[in-house]
């Protein structure tokens, strides 16, 4: 597994303290990477930040990419290629994951981990340095996580670039070589290598990446929307979930209708969620309905609002798509693996035009 972040990163620590609770010392906007092996006690590896040229020319002859050896190269096009070339092994899709407020890295990785295992999915995290310290952690808390929020706000516009850009590249020297497969068997019949290519092509797993933010991740998303790189607004993934959003519900169609997906936009929405009706005690901006507990004003032109409340087994679960809930509700276990695969899942929705919301069924 891997994690993006722009966190700092203290190889002399131990463990999940690596982690630390702060914006990298370089700068809030510096990306590193980070290989996570093994489960109940996993280690984590900083990889060197930039490529050697051997390095690079072997990635480049493995995958077939159109790039330039003596140009400089990073850690990321080492987490693309051997993330591209285990979705194709095990015909998995990606999900790109955004934390919330109050997550220390141990209930990210595990979060992580459970999703993967869940929805038979490959996560990629992007942690940015949220606090953590428990529920009851408080007000300051709080406002520190929505701070750093909004200062990772371009380190997330940075990351959906780079998952963007590779995913084109892979997709692209993926796709020409089969193309020359079809070319090759039927030579003089373009139907038939179109038809053939399409075979090809599903055969090998066509690749869908999704993008799902959780809690304050929406805030941090809100933000980069918002930033003059934005990365975040161009056509990358198939779908995006807004999860238990903890941004105002006010005028959120705002920067909600920039978002661009091939498929959907979904908001999921449980009106009984503790959390979000904890942060929304907090003083000045954080009292206004927050998007991921509100059922009015549901009016985001490309949004589908899936409405969990009082389904079975969420209760007042801030993480419905856990194991506790899902385990439970078969509807909410269909949607999340459709939906964190970059599937379309409407056939499975009943839809109330009195709120403009959806259930799954």
């Amino acid at each position: 597994m891997f994690f993006i972040t722009n966190r700092q990163f203290d190889t002399s620590k131990r463990g999940y303290e690596k982690f630390t609770k702060h914006p990298n010392a370089k700068g809030p906007n510096e990306l590193q990477a980070i290989e996570i092996t093994g489960v109940t006690t996993p280690k984590f590896k900083l990889l060197n930040d930039r490529l050697s040229v051997t390095e690079v020319k072997r990635l480049k002859n493995k995958f077939n990419l159109a790039i330039d050896e003596n140009e400089a190269h990073y850690a990321s096009l080492t987490v693309a290629c051997r993330v591209f070339e285990r979705a194709r092994k095990e015909c998995k899709n990606v999900l790109l994951y955004v934390h919330g407020y109050n997550n220390d890295i141990k209930d990210v990785y595990n979060t992580a981990r459970e999703i993967e295992r869940l929805y038979d999915v490959i996560v990629v995290t992007f942690t940015w340095p949220a606090n953590g310290g428990g529920a009851l952690s408080g007000t300051l808390s709080y406002l520190a996580d929505k701070r750093d929020a909004r200062a990772s706000q371009d380190a997330l516009n940075r990351c959906i670039d780079l998952v963007g850009k590779y995913h084109a590249l892979l997709t692209l020297a993926a796709r020409n070589k089969l193309i020359e497969r079809a070319s090759k068997k039927h030579l003089d019949n373009p139907t038939k290598q179109r038809e053939y290519l399409s075979e090809l092509i599903k055969r090998d797993c066509d690749l869908c990446i999704s993008l799902l933010c959780h809690s304050m991740g929406n805030y941090v998303l809100k933000h980069a929307l918002a930033s003059s790189l934005a990365e975040s607004r161009k056509l990358i993934f198939d779908n995006i979930i807004l999860a238990a959003a903890d941004t105002n519900n006010k005028n959120h169609s705002q920067w909600v209708e920039q978002l661009q997906v091939r498929h959907s936009v979904y908001i999921t929405i449980n009106e009984n969620d503790y959390a979000l009706s904890w942060s929304r005690r907090k003083p000045g901006e954080q009292q206004k309905a927050r998007l991921g507990h509100y059922l009015k004003s549901l009016n985001a032109d490309n949004a589908h609002y899936i409405d969990f409340t009082r389904e079975k087994a969420v209760n007042n679960s801030h993480s419905y798509f856990d194991k506790k809930t899902v385990s439970q509700n078969k509807g909410a276990l269909r949607f999340f693996k459709k939906v964190f695969s970059g599937e379309d899942v409407s056939p499975y929705l009943d839809y109330s035009a009195q709120n403009n919301t959806f259930r799954p069924k």
